[in-house]
């Protein structure tokens, strides 16, 4: 078939984006380890001389990420002067690690899936999958840096009210299992806002596990938090008022396992809370900038990681509400309904 001259540049054009985009997250991961972003911001407008006194880096170095942070959009130049600096919404979404759009925090995960790219296509090829721990230890932070922010910004004013009763319970003293907690993010935020219930954050990753310990110290939140290491099957204790999931149970091997056990360790009127990834319910529904992210971090991590377990369900990061419901009937609870949508979440109540 002839080749249509509009349509191939289109695609060009498409490309030119892509490749411009995926060669400057380094650069944005450069910006916000050595504080470039957060000099900016705090100094006003700079030349690369001014910038790199203050943070102590090589100007030759900040002219050249001065300028790709200009044409990505992230910073501002001003011909005239020479100076770059940046407006309050690039500050906010570039320096505030407490934004629900800290950009920087995106782009470890995105780092650590090209490292670990070859395994990933290997996975493919023999039909294997890739555990969660397999990966670049980038993964592990990126995700708590990507997730957290949202976290802050919704769950204690709005995931957690949307469910029936919860809240009162948090308030006056309750039981809760945080079941693949990663580095703790989410039990730290509930820990703080609840401070007279007792929370457990679980994962079988021990690197993960210790990391979350660090942090709860960190954070104030001893007195009132735990972390083990564990599965989501096999995680210890019973009567618990509130089991929550956190964007992993796509990522198990068994879902419908895991629900059982949930049950299992629920009190009689407990309740468990489950957030995935936002998508509609057929593919075509999803292909959007949203979708986009999410297909390729399912193929990249999620997948993967559910294909290396028993089962291997390999749910996906755009399992339809649908599938979704499927499993958690099929642990055996019987009210079911989808509390909260976002644009990047959905939240489930369970309930026996």
């Amino acid at each position: 078939m002839p080749v249509d001259p509009d349509k191939l540049n289109a695609l060009a054009g498409k490309f030119l984006n892509d490749m411009g985009a995926a060669i400057t997250g380094p650069s944005i991961l450069i910006g916000e380890q050595l504080g470039l972003y957060k000099a900016l911001a705090a100094s006003g407008p700079a030349t690369s001389e001014e910038l790199a006194k203050k943070t102590g880096t090589l100007e030759r170095y900040l002219r050249e990420w001065l300028a790709g942070q200009a044409a990505a959009g992230y910073v501002e130049y001003d011909p005239g002067s020479g100076r770059y600096s940046m407006t309050p919404e690039q500050a906010y979404a570039m320096t505030n690690e407490d934004s629900p759009l800290y950009i920087p925090g995106a782009f470890y995960s995105v780092a650590s899936v090209y490292k670990d790219q070859r395994k990933i296509a290997e996975a493919i090829k023999t039909g294997k999958g890739m555990g969660w721990h397999e990966h670049h230890v980038d993964l592990f932070m990126g995700t708590k840096k990507f997730f957290r922010p949202g976290y802050l910004a919704n769950l204690v004013s709005s995931w957690l009210p949307s469910l029936d009763g919860v809240v009162e319970k948090l308030r006056k003293g309750a039981r809760v299992a945080d079941v693949g907690c990663g580095l703790g993010a989410s039990t730290i935020i509930m820990a703080k806002a609840f401070p007279k219930s007792q929370f457990v954050g679980f994962d079988y990753h021990t690197e993960s596990i210790e990391w979350a310990r660090n942090d709860a110290v960190t954070e104030g939140v001893v007195g009132n938090t735990d972390f083990e290491v564990s599965t989501a099957k096999a995680y210890p204790g019973k009567d618990y008022d509130l089991v929550t999931f956190f964007d992993c149970l796509h990522d198990m091997g068994d879902p419908v396992g895991a629900g059982r056990h949930v049950l299992e360790s629920l009190k009689p009127d407990g309740t468990w809370m489950v957030v995935e990834p936002f998508a509609k319910e057929m593919v075509a529904e999803n292909l959007t900038p949203v979708g986009r992210v999410f297909y390729n971090a399912s193929l990249l991590i999620c997948v993967p990681a559910s294909l290396s377990q028993e089962v291997g369900r390999g749910l996906g990061a755009q399992a339809s509400d649908s599938s979704l419901e499927e499993v958690f009937r099929s642990g055996g609870f019987t009210r079911v309904r989808k509390a909260v949508e976002t644009p990047f979440n959905r939240v489930f109540e369970m309930r026996p």
